[in-house]
C-alpha cells in the first residue's frame, strides 16, 4: 500500500508540462506502460524487503532497485513484444523518469548507470532463455551479487563499467 501512496504523491507533484511529457510517452505504448508500472511496484517492494535501509536512498539498495526495475520492465515487455522494442521502451521510460524527477547530477549519473546495468544484464540472458519463460527470480540473486560488489561513485568522471554504483551515505 505504501508503494501506491509514494507513486500517487509523486505523480501529483508533477507540473502540467511534465505530465504532458509523460502522457506523450505513455499514450503510444499503453500496454508497455501498464507493465512498466507493475514492474515499478514490484521492484520497489522487493528492494524495500531486501534493502530496507538503502532502497529509498542512494545506497546499495537503490543500485539494486534501479537495475532490478529495468530487468522487470524488460521481462514483462518481452512477454508481449520483441527484446529490441522492450529495450528501446525501457531506456525511454527510465530516462524520462530521471528527466521528470531530477536529482543532483551525481545521483542522476548513478541512476542512469544502474539502469543500464539492468538492461545490459537482461540482454545478456536473452540468448540462453526464451523470453516467455523469464521470471523475476532469475535476476534477484545475480543482482544481489552485483550489489555486494558495487562501487562508490564519487565524481561525475568516475567510470565503473559493468559494476553497480552507489553514493556514500
Amino acid at each position: 500500500m505504501r508503494t501506491f501512496k509514494v507513486i500517487f504523491n509523486t505523480l501529483r507533484s508533477l507540473s502540467f508540462k511534465k505530465l504532458m511529457k509523460l502522457a506523450s510517452t505513455v499514450l503510444p505504448h499503453p500496454l508497455f506502460c501498464i507493465l512498466a508500472f507493475y514492474a515499478t511496484v514490484k521492484s520497489f517492494s522487493i528492494a524495500e524487503k531486501l534493502y530496507p535501509k538503502t532502497a529509498s536512498k542512494n545506497g546499495r539498495g537503490n543500485a539494486f532497485r534501479h537495475s532490478f526495475w529495468c530487468c522487470l520492465i524488460m521481462m514483462y515487455c518481452c512477454k508481449v513484444s520483441s527484446p529490441e522494442k522492450a529495450l528501446k521502451f525501457c531506456k525511454e521510460i527510465t530516462d524520462l523518469h530521471e528527466e521528470l524527477f531530477p536529482n543532483k547530477p551525481l545521483e542522476t549519473k548513478m541512476d542512469l548507470h544502474n539502469n543500464k546495468i539492468g538492461m545490459d544484464y537482461f540482454m545478456e540472458l536473452i540468448p540462453g532463455i526464451h523470453r516467455q519463460f523469464f521470471e523475476k527470480s532469475f535476476f534477484i540473486e545475480e543482482l544481489q551479487k552485483k550489489t555486494a560488489n558495487a562501487k562508490v561513485l564519487k565524481s561525475l568522471e568516475d567510470d565503473f563499467d559493468g559494476f553497480l554504483v552507489y553514493l556514500e551515505e
